[in-house]
């Protein structure tokens, strides 16, 4: 498992916006700018919570068929799993099986568990149930969306390497989401980041003064922009 992020930086990264985060990382150099983060399939359910940053806990799941008997135990090993994980956790699901639009990842009593356990959100490839009794507890959900019937739900594998709509996510990365989207906060690099985010914020907030100021004009804009 990668190694955790102290309180400090956990602090700071939920005080920045994703959006912002994601330009900051760019400025760095630590990945392409085109991977890093889930495409407009995966929603943020409750965006008046703000924030959610923490430490994956992945596992892969398959809920569509009836090929075996749903084993509890491997259950319980996703439960042990995010209680010895870095706080906070965030679980992570692919679904491995057909017709994941079908799929529910989540409901009000694995979302109580988890929160019990220490983690503060839930990613999932698939859909999440029990929307209102899951926002009252204040538990992030990221999905593609919502359905009834938690069909034939099991865990398969705890702890391994998954993909959650294309981006690559393993146990102890670190997962940032807003309104906006969700990404992976590249540990690599990552004392770098409150620099490139201040210098961010302020190469912004100095277009946007020019912009919004009474003496614009696109020749000032273009030398501003174009070197």
């Amino acid at each position: 498992m990668s190694t955790s992020v102290d309180i400090g930086m956990m602090d700071w990264l939920k005080s920045v916006d994703t959006p912002t985060l994601s330009n900051a990382i760019e400025q760095i150099h630590s990945r392409p700018q085109n991977v890093g983060f889930t495409p407009l399939e995966v929603r943020c359910l409750f965006p008046e919570f703000g924030r959610m940053c923490g430490h994956a806990v992945t596992a892969q799941v398959e809920s569509m068929t009836e090929v075996s008997k749903i084993d509890f135990s491997v259950f319980m090993r996703l439960y042990e799993a995010a209680a010895d994980s870095a706080k906070p956790a965030v679980i992570a699901f692919q679904e491995i099986g057909p017709h994941p639009e079908y799929a529910a990842h989540c409901g009000e009593v694995m979302a109580t568990i988890f929160k019990r356990v220490g983690a503060v959100g839930l990613v999932s490839d698939c859909a999440v149930r029990d929307i209102p009794e899951v926002r009252t507890m204040g538990f992030h959900y990221f999905a593609r969306g919502k359905v009834a019937s938690h069909v034939y739900f099991r865990i398969v594998r705890v702890g391994v390497p998954i993909q959650v709509c294309g981006l690559p996510i393993q146990s102890g990365d670190l997962l940032h989401g807003n309104e906006n989207g969700l990404l992976l906060v590249p540990k690599t690099g990552l004392e770098k980041l409150p620099q490139a985010v201040d210098q961010v914020r302020n190469r912004e907030r100095e277009l946007m003064e020019l912009v919004r100021g009474e003496s614009f004009s696109l020749d000032k804009l273009r030398s501003r922009i174009v070197e």
